[in-house]
C-alpha cells in the first residue's frame, strides 16, 4: 500500500502520438488547500512556514527562508487536531516561485503515512 501511494502512472510509448503536447503537470494525487504551520530542517538550515496545500505526494509551503531546487529537508507539519506533528523524514524541493516552494515527500515512516492518509481523508470529506 505504501509503495503505491507515491508511484506515478506511465503511459505506454505507443499510446502517445508524436504531435500531442506533454503536460508539465506531474501531480497524480488530489491536493487540498490548507493553512497550518510547518517546520523544516536541512543540512545546516532550519526554517518555518505555512503549508498552503497538501497531497499524498507532497505539499506547497510559503516561507521567508530561501531554499534551493533539489534541496532535501526533514519536515514537521503541525496539523490541527493531531497530538504530534506529522513527520516527513525527507522531502525534496521540486520548484520555487517567490516565497513559496513545492516539496515532494520522498521518505515517510509507515506510521506517519497512515496519519497523512487520515488527514487527507478528513480534508476530502470537508470539500
Amino acid at each position: 500500500m505504501i509503495s503505491g501511494l507515491f508511484s506515478r502512472p506511465t503511459l505506454p510509448v505507443s499510446s502517445q502520438a508524436p504531435h500531442e503536447p506533454i503536460s508539465k503537470e506531474r501531480r497524480v494525487q488530489p491536493r487540498f488547500t490548507t493553512q497550518f504551520r510547518s517546520t523544516f530542517s536541512g543540512q545546516s538550515e532550519e526554517g518555518q512556514g505555512h503549508t498552503l496545500d497538501i497531497s499524498a505526494g507532497g505539499c506547497k509551503i510559503k516561507s521567508d527562508m530561501k531554499v534551493k531546487l533539489g534541496a532535501t529537508f526533514e519536515c514537521r507539519l503541525h496539523i490541527p487536531g493531531f497530538d504530534w506533528p506529522l513527520r516527513i523524514d525527507e522531502a525534496k524541493v521540486q520548484w520555487i516561485e517567490g516565497d513559496t516552494f513545492g516539496l515532494a515527500f520522498t521518505c515517510i515512516p509507515s506510521g506517519e503515512v497512515s496519519k497523512l492518509q487520515t488527514m487527507l481523508a478528513e480534508l476530502d470529506h470537508e470539500e
